[in-house]
């Protein structure tokens, strides 16, 4: 071979050599401008994780063979979504090779057809180890405008959905309920004004709200109920076993059982029920409802009984046709089959519920609605039919029990030196005492027509005290709560029946079963009244 064929040959290896390293020098850069481009991008996107409906970040699953050579490993704070798998640089490669000159490509095929030295290997990025938390498989992506929104700005999409239910729940009309009255002893006056005259509005049809307001003032001054409306009547609940004698159903049920008693109330509804321990005092009340309404046409400040029983509906229908039967003015029944009465004392805004069931009493106590327990009197016992007669006992009856407190724990001496030293100061309040003032309002009603010595309504004071030594608090306290008492009978420990049998009360409310079972022997009809210190001593 001549030497100039030689130096030819030098010089075309020579150049493929160079053509040769400087394309490796372009695709190594490219690679790095790749790599840095879609290392900008993937850090671009990390900065807004995608975000599923819920709100929760979607994660993709990392493997070691998915992460591209030439890109860095995400670090362990970052989320990894499915955004961040990245292209590897070979078609960005190639479509920039595409685009060489002529010259180059004569280049790469003399290359291609001669063998090429080795080339050395790219830097690897070490595999990063696997989250120790299991990945969470991404949800498949929505196509709706709200998925769109919520990926390309979820913090603006989430405080959108934030301003709508803030919106919706400004906009949503506020209903104003009535309260529950306080488990403390309150006049039906008292109690009154905590519960709203207004009706629902939101149960309302489409109506103006005006011509609903006109509707119930036009009501009002219509003519009234049989019974006085319930927002101005003075509330008595009477229990089926207190107002009828039901002693042989309440022996079958207690022997047979439920059903048993359910058949023989049906089978027996149009035998009447005959009188029970309540049943006198509920046709006292009705005659003073008679004479405030000949006095004053359209009084509604009356007694308004309601029948309030345990017993099933089915059982109701012997009810009516017994309460029909004796002429009784009860439009209200309250027939829970089964159920404990006793929720709905409050939502009848009871002044006094009357029960023959010690328990059911004892609750209704408990939840400072003044009751009593129903004891029957002698049947031959004749009965004022023009005046209304209650007695009250004055210890844990009208008033609290503070003084019984002392007499049971120090003594009589004690109890004496205490009253009197404590003349001035009015005793607290006990159950009864709302229910005094309630008889005392209607009282007045009559005195104001000049009705007093014909007024139907007469109260007593029946106590244990002595007069001399602590009758003087108790005269006291009442002028302090502005009440009267007709007859005030002090009898310094002594029995209560033969006085009873004097008076012959309607009811006579007391808190000891000592003096409850002492009037019974005489025939009164008595209600005790489980409240107080002597109740737990019972027990």
């Amino acid at each position: 071979m001549s030497q100039t064929s030689l130096k030819q040959k030098k010089k075309n290896e020579t150049g493929s050599r160079n053509s040769k390293d400087s394309l490796d020098t372009e695709k190594r850069k490219d690679s790095e401008k790749s790599g840095v481009r879609l290392s900008t991008q993937g850090s671009q996107e990390l900065s807004l994780p995608k975000t599923d409906s819920r709100g929760y970040v979607v994660r993709n699953q990392w493997s070691r063979t998915s992460r591209s050579p030439s890109t860095r490993a995400p670090s362990v704070d970052e989320p990894r979504s499915k955004n961040t798998s990245l292209k590897l640089p070979s078609s960005s490669t190639t479509s920039r090779t595409s685009s060489t000159s002529p010259s180059q490509q004569e280049s790469l095929k003399q290359l291609s057809e001669e063998p090429s030295p080795p080339t050395p290997p790219l830097p690897s990025t070490p595999p990063m180890p696997l989250d120790s938390h299991p990945p969470t498989p991404p949800e498949p992506f929505s196509s709706s405008r709200r998925s769109t929104k919520m990926h390309e700005n979820p913090e603006a999409w989430a405080q959108g959905i934030l301003r709508e239910i803030r919106d919706s729940r400004d906009s949503m009309p506020q209903r104003d309920y009535p309260r529950t009255p306080p488990t403390e002893w309150k006049a039906y006056i008292q109690r009154r004004s905590t519960y709203s005259s207004q009706l629902d509005q939101d149960c309302l049809s489409e109506l103006p709200r005006q011509h609903h307001q006109r509707e119930e003032e036009e009501d009002e001054d219509e003519a009234y109920w049989a019974s006085p409306k319930p927002k101005n009547a003075i509330t008595i609940a009477v229990s089926s076993r207190a107002l009828f004698n039901m002693v042989d159903g309440r022996k079958i049920y207690e022997e047979e059982g439920l059903e048993k008693y359910m058949e023989y109330q049906l089978n027996n509804e149009n035998v009447i029920l005959t009188p029970g321990p309540a049943f006198r005092f509920v046709k006292a009340l009705q005659h003073v409802n008679a004479r405030l309404r000949e006095l004053y046409p359209s009084e509604q400040d009356l007694f308004d009984i309601v029948l309030m029983t345990n017993n099933h509906a089915q059982v109701g229908v012997r009810l009516i046709n017994s309460v029909n039967h004796y002429g009784l003015l009860i439009d209200r029944f309250c027939l829970t089959g089964g159920k404990s009465p006793i929720g709905y004392l409050k939502a009848y805004l009871t002044n006094l519920y009357l029960s023959a069931d010690s328990e059911k009493v004892q609750e209704a106590i408990q939840e400072g609605i003044a009751s009593a327990t129903m004891f029957d009197g002698a049947k031959d016992m004749a009965y004022c039919d023009t005046q209304l007669r209650v007695a009250f006992d004055g210890d844990a009856v009208l008033f609290s029990d503070e003084s019984e407190h002392i007499a049971k724990e120090h003594g009589l001496d004690k109890f004496f030196q205490h009253e009197t030293l404590f003349e001035n100061k009015p005793l607290a309040q006990g159950p009864l005492k709302g229910f005094l003032e309630d008889l005392g309002r209607l009282q007045k009603k009559f005195y104001a027509k000049d009705e007093r010595l014909l007024c139907p309504i007469r109260t007593y004071l029946v106590t244990a005290r002595s007069a001399a030594s602590s009758g003087a608090r108790v005269l006291k306290t009442l002028r302090r709560w502005g009440l009267e008492i007709d007859e005030a009978l002090f009898l310094a420990g002594a029995p209560k029946g033969p006085i009873l049998v004097k008076i012959r009360p309607h009811i006579f409310f007391d808190d000891h079963m000592f003096h409850i079972e002492g009037a019974q022997k005489f025939g009164t009809i008595t209600a005790h009244v489980p409240y107080g210190i002597n109740q737990k001593m019972n027990n």
